[in-house]
């Protein structure tokens, strides 16, 4: 007779599954927006990062340090708008922004406005496990970054061409519209570009990290979701949640936490509480985009309202699962 493990999470008995290591790499990518090696490189960067967080869990690590080194593989692919990739500002500039949560303590680090730190996960961690501090931000955070041995690098590094090309069209956009002085209208697409990870360990706790550069010709230090807790990122004993999307739609729902909180409270199954409130409560405000989510129940859930979100998951078969375009087809875990 089979035998199964449980274990008590928040005064509920949860049947502990195979450690699952779920992904996003952005919401906003619609069919023709990549040539075919931007897609096979996108969803080899996709496997890669969901094999080396799983490497973690495989060798007993925790939930966080699954989530660190998937979106560190993440952050280094120039595919997706963090790290390496990050959109450029007004400015010219890039200004990353990240967050770590951990289910397990309810302990999170955040940071903000960052021009240097290669991985800012890294730091997000930092600041959760060595620090009093949730969030930090702009030199403040480097300075700690510098204080504990994180890697900084020349701003140069974070240029990417097509990532430059990109705030030159948003450039002369805005030029055109002031020429005709009609009120530049951005679509939604133009706040997306996340990275973000998902874990639950072997103990039954879960993580959850996100990590973004912003928005392209973005002013005035505006950070979106992705570093707030509760908006982009959230994590407790039932539920992971990580999303992607228009960051002033997620923050004013609180987003990640709203999904979390319907599963807790209201006993919504994850994928129905994810649904409504990704891909109704955001879009009849006015927004879009989309999430992942993971219930300690090894439940995953993938919404989002526009043509495409890189996504993936790996679980106990150990193979990467990937997938971007809304018509992709995507293998979903056994119950």
């Amino acid at each position: 007779m089979a035998q199964r493990s449980y274990s008590v999470r928040d005064g509920v008995l949860v049947a502990l599954v195979q450690p699952t290591l779920v992904i996003h790499g952005g919401a906003g990518v619609e069919p023709g927006d990549l040539t075919p090696d931007e897609e096979v490189a996108a969803r080899t960067a996709l496997e890669a990062a969901l094999r080396a967080g799983y490497a973690k869990l495989q060798a007993g690590g925790s939930s966080v340090d699954a989530v660190a080194a998937a979106i560190t593989v993440l952050e280094d692919a120039p595919q997706f708008n963090a790290g390496r990739g990050a959109v450029f500002t007004h400015d010219g500039r890039n200004e990353l922004d990240t967050s770590i949560m951990d289910g397990a303590t309810g302990k999170a680090g955040a940071a903000a406005g960052l021009h240097r730190v290669k991985n800012p996960i890294t730091l997000a961690r930092a600041i959760m496990d060595k620090s009093r501090h949730v969030m930090m931000v702009g030199d403040g955070a480097e300075i700690f970054a510098k204080e504990q041995g994180i890697a900084l690098v020349d701003p140069a590094y974070f240029r990417v061409e097509k990532r430059w090309q990109q705030l030159q069209k948003a450039l002369q956009e805005e030029k055109n519209a002031q020429a005709s002085n009609t009120p530049l209208e951005l679509p939604g697409k133009a706040y997306f570009g996340t990275v973000g990870a998902l874990a639950l360990d072997a103990q039954g706790n879960l993580a959850a990290g996100t990590s973004t550069g912003g928005m392209t010709n973005k002013r005035y230090g505006r950070v979106g979701d992705s570093p707030i807790i509760g908006a982009g990122t959230w994590a407790d004993a039932r539920c992971a949640v990580s999303g992607t999307g228009w960051g002033e739609f997620y923050i004013r729902a609180a987003a990640a936490h709203e999904i979390c909180a319907r599963v807790r409270l209201s006993g919504d199954p994850l994928a129905r509480a994810a649904d409504r409130v990704i891909n109704r409560d955001i879009p009849k405000a006015g927004g879009d985009g989309g999430a992942i989510a993971l219930g300690a129940d090894g439940s995953i859930a993938f919404p989002f309202n526009t043509g495409g979100m890189y996504r993936g998951w790996i679980g106990a078969d150990g193979v990467p699962h990937v997938a971007i375009y809304k018509a992709d087809a995507l293998a979903m875990p056994g119950r």
